[in-house]
């Protein structure tokens, strides 16, 4: 990774190729706008002083774009750059203007990086691509739902960081029922050859929930502690609610985690018990045909003073001597429910 201390060139390091764009929010208790920017300078001249604004950037690609923005709300150098970071882990950051969430939201076919900055009428979201994530919460905003527009924005904060967390408990969830469904066929002893790789995936899914949500844990606490004039005492039940579904979050993880554990464990004692099932059979296989191997190696030996070569009977004699002998160890095999 690039050292940003030596470098004042803002860099994208993402391979999403979305175009920056912006959805610029306005909103009062009794007014709602959306729009999307075209020209920040200008958008953002002609709005209402006393409203709150909530701009969604999408895509990150224009590195002097993000910076503009940035740089109007008075946003730290190195924390543009965590915004253009998409390798940087989960964290929650508190500034004298303003707080900062590192985060992602899990898709069904991708990961989505998200970055939340909440200042004091203001909250910026960064989203590596587009996305229709918060969706949801633009409609409770544009319904006025609780009084939402009211409220200062630390709540709308709270609520997309809420949003986040609800993503998480989902995908968790999402993890532990296919947990279940594996557990059964593995119990099952059902050949299906392609559990492995199922478990695999499953793992590789819980590792990046986990890299999202432990850090998040652990920081969060920062915001419930913080004595900053951005996050009102009316509000701090809101952002306990969000530590308890953190928490609640967490324990699903956990869980997912032993469940993931025990069924690897089963997966391998599964491959084990076949593999020395197949090893049995094949030792029974050959077990049989021992003794048949020597009776046609004596018979084989080329002595002229055989008295079984020059009996007329000796073909039809050994071969069901043979075949006694092989079923012979077959049935005793079986009497011994070696098979």
């Amino acid at each position: 990774m690039r050292n940003n201390l030596l470098t004042e060139r803002l860099v994208y390091n993402g391979d999403n190729r979305t175009q920056t764009h912006v959805h610029f929010i306005a909103y009062t208790s009794s007014s709602f706008k959306e729009t999307e920017c075209v020209d920040f300078e200008q958008e953002i001249s002609s709005i209402d002083p006393s409203a709150k604004l909530w701009l969604r950037v999408h895509g990150l690609k224009d590195t002097e774009y993000i910076g503009t923005i940035c740089k109007h709300f008075g946003i730290d150098f190195l924390v543009v750059q965590d915004i253009l970071n998409m390798d940087h882990p989960s964290k929650v950051e508190e500034h004298d203007k303003f707080n900062f969430v590192v985060s992602s939201i899990f898709n069904k076919d991708r990961i989505i990086q998200v970055r939340l900055i909440q200042g004091n009428n203001f909250v910026l979201s960064f989203a590596e691509g587009e996305s229709v994530f918060y969706d949801d919460v633009v409609q409770a905003l544009r319904d006025n739902v609780l009084k939402i527009r009211t409220r200062s924005s630390d709540y709308l904060f709270s609520v997309m960081i809420n949003e986040l967390v609800s993503n998480y408990i989902s995908v968790a969830m999402s993890i532990g029922d296919e947990l279940d469904d594996l557990e059964t066929e593995l119990i099952a002893a059902t050949d299906n050859r392609d559990i492995g790789g199922q478990l695999q995936g499953l793992r590789r899914r819980y590792m990046e929930l986990k890299r999202t949500v432990v850090p998040l844990k652990d920081q969060y606490s920062r915001l419930l502690r913080s004595d900053s004039v951005l996050i009102h005492a009316a509000n701090k039940p809101f952002f306990n609610d969000v530590n308890d579904h953190l928490l609640n979050v967490s324990q699903l993880i956990d869980g997912c985690r032993e469940t993931l554990s025990s069924l690897m464990d089963l997966y391998i004692s599964n491959n084990n018990m076949r593999m020395n099932d197949i090893m049995k059979r094949l030792t029974i296989v050959s077990t049989i045909f021992i003794p048949l191997t020597f009776l046609v190696g004596v018979w084989g030996m080329n002595f002229e003073y055989m008295p079984e070569l020059g009996w007329e009977h000796g073909y039809i004699a050994a071969w069901c001597i043979i075949l006694a002998v092989g079923v012979a160890a077959y049935f005793v095999f079986k009497t011994k429910k070696w098979r």
